[in-house]
């Protein structure tokens, strides 16, 4: 992992972009692991009135990224999210979600994160994420 990487650094990098738009406060970066919160604003229900399945998988995609970054090899300059799935098992109108986003492969070519997206307040679990990111290095001149 690159300890150059921290909550506060991801959080300024984000804070222009779509994370820092939605309100995504990332919590904890270590070896392996980075966390994050949203608080659960009306800009990210549904018209149903629960929380968007996007600001869900919003939030998750953004731990596992930020992840991404942070163990990057030796060599490699950035990724690119090939493949994501996520399973919605329940939902938030209003507190603070939270995911944790866990390593379960590091290679040199791809990496795989799995988030675990929660309610705050109670700990009950709203989605469960996987994603698979592709490695980028420089071109060869």
């Amino acid at each position: 992992m690159n300890p150059k990487y921290t909550p506060e650094s991801f959080n300024e990098f984000g804070r222009s972009f779509l994370p820092g738009h939605l309100g995504i406060q990332i919590t904890e970066v270590s070896e392996g692991r980075v966390c994050a919160e949203l608080p659960v604003q009306p800009h990210l229900l549904a018209p149903n009135g629960y929380l968007h399945a996007g600001s869900v998988v919003t939030l998750a995609d953004t731990a596992a990224g930020y992840a991404c970054v942070a163990h990057l090899p030796e060599g490699a300059h950035s990724f690119t999210t090939i493949e994501l799935k996520s399973n919605h098992l329940g939902t938030a109108r209003q507190g603070t979600i939270a995911v944790v986003a866990t390593a379960v492969h590091l290679g040199r070519t791809t990496q795989v994160w799995d988030a675990v997206v929660t309610d705050k307040e109670n700990g009950k679990t709203i989605a469960l994420f996987r994603c698979t990111q592709m490695i980028l290095y420089p071109k060869s001149a």
